[in-house]
């Protein structure tokens, strides 16, 4: 069984981070710190300076970054040497370009080499995504699909090609704190659930304890980005202790939707 797949053997809680923010040290202290706080997998975001995808605080977030003189190759070595210190499966979140800089192989070897597990390309379209998979599936690094509400007829077709897991896009727009979400999320992932066993994580836009048992309640697991990663940007390098507080409330309200199950 991968990595992946032990994440979603109860309700999952997925962290993410931009790494390199405040610089690329704190970035490894916080991911260690996320799983021992109960965090199943955590995502770990590469900036970049066009991030289509992404809200005003995961943009700030990558500028930072940036700033600090964070590269592909300090990553590489962060993972590198978080990986000595926990088994918690990490997946990269990061645009095409940067892996495209890098060259699509030797990009994907350095992950295995590393202990990636698995990696997230909001920009690489499903028509076109043929030329990544067959590199990504060479090294054993899942390239996991991501299903908005827009996907409508597609969404089986994705489904069944899926691996690692889905990531169920919760709203249109950009990611972010959001005090509602109405997309007909059980309609998607029942959609899903049948013509696949991968398992479903929902994001965009999840931050409060209640938003994160109700998701959990309908997908295998859930996907906090924004929330974090503005407790990185009040706190900087201080910032261990509240990620840790929150990241732990958050599992324990995902773990509350297990029981009503």
């Amino acid at each position: 069984m991968s990595r992946i797949n032990n994440a979603f053997k109860q309700k999952a809680f997925i962290g993410f981070i931009t790494a390199g923010d405040p610089d690329v040290d704190s970035s490894g202290k916080f991911i260690l710190e996320m799983a021992r706080a109960g965090a199943d997998l955590i995502e770990i975001g590469i900036p970049f300076s066009d991030p289509i995808a992404e809200g005003v605080v995961i943009q700030r977030a990558s500028t930072r970054a940036l700033n600090s003189g964070v590269t592909v190759s300090k990553i590489f070595d962060m993972v590198e040497s978080v990986r000595k210190k926990t088994d918690i499966p990490l997946v990269f979140l990061t645009y095409l370009n940067p892996v495209f800089n890098y060259g699509y192989e030797e990009f994907f070897k350095k992950c295995a080499d590393v202990g990636i597990d698995g990696i997230i390309i909001p920009d690489l379209p499903y028509e076109e995504k043929s030329e990544v998979e067959e590199i990504s599936k060479k090294y054993g690094i899942d390239l996991i699909s991501l299903i908005a509400p827009t996907s409508h007829d597609r969404i089986q077709l994705i489904a069944k090609e899926s691996t690692g897991f889905i990531y169920v896009v919760s709203s249109m727009g950009v990611t972010g704190v959001r005090s509602e979400i109405t997309t007909d999320l059980d309609s998607i992932v029942g959609l899903i659930r049948k013509v696949t066993d991968t398992p479903t994580a929902i994001g965009f836009g999840i931050n409060t304890t209640e938003q994160a048992e109700k998701f959990a309640g309908i997908a295998d697991g859930v996907i906090v980005g924004s929330a974090i990663v503005k407790l990185i940007e009040k706190y900087g390098k201080d910032a261990a202790p509240y990620v840790y507080d929150y990241v732990k409330s958050m599992k324990e309200a995902a773990m509350r939707a297990m029981q009503k199950v």
